[in-house]
């Protein structure tokens, strides 16, 4: 069953519900009134009759004053205490069928028997001219009540069918209202799988409701779906071609010693260091992005001591590279929770960017801050401006494509690092003066102890 057909058919049902209730209470509640009122009038009635009988003693006058007080559509009976019928008043025989008996307690009430008209009945019992008791009964069949209720019921009945019509078109309107944004937001997805056309909904002139979230998380959407395939566009693209530029180098000297290789040693030996320089340039690539791909994945975050991290990293760059790395810090222990190989790759990542762009010393800080700890690698290279360090973080990107391609940087590395701190909460930023040189921030949450 379609949605429309779903929201008409519970709407329906459930206006039809509400005027059901709402028409029953109407119909019961006037005929509670109407009944009780129509036996206020018989009891009245009933109470002037005592009070007339009360002053006569003829016999003659008794049965002219039950005449008098005869209900339009009823009997007035008086029954002895042995059951027998003393006075019996009527104005049809339609209306003989209602039974009495003596009783010596007055009672008001509603009756309905078989011919399905109600019945007023006032039973009272009251001194009779001999001096014994006796029972007087008065009863008013409700005629035009139950006419009156019979066309009260074909009304509502009426009414209800005709509230069915506004009902039927006030749903449509709502149907519309209602499918007419999700209708264009299936339409939109249908083309977006179908031609990649990255179609967004309109939403001028809309009113900020749920549809209208809805709609705006689709647009979101969209923008991050068509940021995340261009940028994996760009990935395929880029790798392709970094690929690319060591397999034809190692392709052309391949091709060289085979042409002029046998007689020539010399150029045997500049063959051989160049294609083992590219393929370590390809082993590195393709460590980075093995390295990129596995930190999007979840790895196990454990208590990681950070200075003794840090510390090791400095002490290895320090005899690899013999440069001069100044390293600051105002404690001697501290807790992180994190990986201990990731955590160590952003470091290395992060010395190694500064040792290759800066032939000067480094200086490696590390301090706590507002229950952070913050771990710096400040260079006195050239800088990187503004509009650069914007892009820094991208994958393959590079500031000076010469100098990274001497000094092997693939433009994976600061993008590797800054998806490992994301991993880790953390917030990794740059801070650069042109001509000044580079200062590279990790900010991580001290782990706390419960």
């Amino acid at each position: 069953m379609k949605l429309r057909t779903k929201i008409q058919v519970y709407l329906s049902v459930f206006i039809l519900i509400i005027m059901l209730l709402v028409n029953t209470s109407v119909y019961f509640l006037f005929y509670k009134n109407a009944t009780e009122s129509e036996l206020e009038q018989l009891v009245a009635q009933t109470e002037l009759l005592v009070e007339r009988l009360a002053k006569t003693t003829d016999t003659n006058e008794i049965s002219e004053l039950m005449n008098a007080f005869l209900p339009a559509n009823g009997m007035v009976q008086v029954f002895a205490n042995d059951g027998q019928t003393l006075e019996f008043k009527h104005r049809e025989d339609a209306y003989k069928t209602l039974t009495g008996k003596f009783q010596a307690e007055e009672t008001h009430e509603i009756l309905k028997p078989e011919r399905g008209v109600n019945v007023a009945v006032v039973t009272r019992p009251i001194i009779w001219q001999d001096g014994s008791v006796v029972t007087l009964q008065l009863s008013n069949n409700l005629v035009e009540l139950s006419n009156t209720l019979t066309i009260l019921f074909y009304v509502l009945l009426f009414a209800s069918l005709i509230l069915l019509i506004p009902t039927f078109i006030g749903g449509n309107i709502l149907i519309r209202f209602l499918l007419n944004p999700i209708h264009q937001l299936t339409q939109a997805m249908k083309e977006n799988i179908k031609g990649r056309k990255w179609r967004k909904i309109d939403l001028t002139n809309r009113s900020k409701d749920e549809l209208y979230e809805m709609e705006a998380t689709f647009n979101d959407m969209i923008d991050q779906l068509k940021d995340n395939y261009e940028k994996q566009e760009d990935f395929v693209s880029n790798a392709s071609h970094e690929l690319k530029t060591p397999i034809q180098i190692v392709k052309s000297y391949a091709q060289l010693i085979e042409r002029r290789g046998k007689d020539n040693e010399a150029l045997i030996q500049e063959s051989v260091e160049a294609i083992d320089s590219e393929a370590d340039r390809m082993k590195k690539l393709v460590e980075q992005l093995l390295a990129l791909a596995k930190s999007k994945r979840e790895a196990e975050h454990t208590k990681v001591e950070l200075v003794q991290l840090v510390d090791h990293s400095v002490s290895t760059f320090k005899h690899a590279y013999n440069r001069e790395i100044e390293c600051i810090k105002n404690m001697e222990s501290i807790d992180v929770k994190g990986n201990a190989d990731q955590l160590e790759q952003i470091i290395y990542i992060l010395i190694d960017n500064a040792l290759k762009y800066s032939e000067k010393r480094i200086i490696v800080s590390l301090f706590t801050h507002n229950g952070d700890v913050i771990f710096s690698v400040k260079d006195f290279g050239k800088g990187i401006s503004k509009d650069e360090q914007e892009r820094i973080f991208e994958r393959f990107y590079r500031v000076d494509k010469a100098r990274s391609r001497e000094t092997g940087g693939t433009g994976l590395g600061l993008a590797i690092a800054k998806s490992i701190t994301e991993e880790h909460q953390g917030e990794l930023t740059i801070d650069s003066v042109m001509g000044e040189g580079s200062t590279f921030t990790l900010v991580l949450p001290i782990l706390r102890e419960e």
